[in-house]
């Protein structure tokens, strides 16, 4: 039963799987941005709104952040009209534009945005232990 329902999903999700497959690997570098129309009917235009659309999209099918991250920036960056590259933090304002600004297109993908901004948290080394040797400042240091 439960095959038969990720089937049918799968089978409803194909065509988005492809194109968003398609933008990640880069098929569609080189060609003009085209617009784009989503399920409610608004035209969405630009990098930032195509990558919301991968992004959001992914994180709604259970994709981790990093993952989902990686898709949509690759595509901002690939399709950004700049002539410099896009910077990731750049990226993840389009991104939250775009679903702020389109938020019928994107129900539910609020959750996700904090994700963009938060920053790794950095690991903290053990320790070290410095050996004692017993000698003082000034036999160490008598030159």
């Amino acid at each position: 039963m439960a095959l038969r329902q990720t089937f049918a999903l799968f089978s409803r999700q194909r065509p988005r799987l492809l194109a968003a497959l398609a933008l990640t690997l880069g098929l569609g570098h080189g060609l003009p941005a085209f617009s784009q129309a989503t399920e409610t009917g608004v035209v969405l235009e630009g990098a930032g709104p195509r990558g919301a659309q991968i992004y959001c999209f992914m994180r709604g099918s259970g994709n981790s952040h990093q993952v989902s991250w990686d898709a949509a920036y690759a595509v901002i960056k690939r399709q950004s009209d700049q002539l410099f590259k896009t910077s990731p933090e750049h990226a993840a304002v389009m991104i939250t534009e775009a679903v702020v600004q389109y938020s019928g297109s994107f129900p539910d993908c609020g959750r996700y945005l904090g994700d963009l901004f938060s920053k790794p948290e950095p690991v903290e080394a053990a320790p070290t232990r410095i050996p004692v040797s017993g000698a003082t400042r000034s036999e160490r240091f008598g030159y």
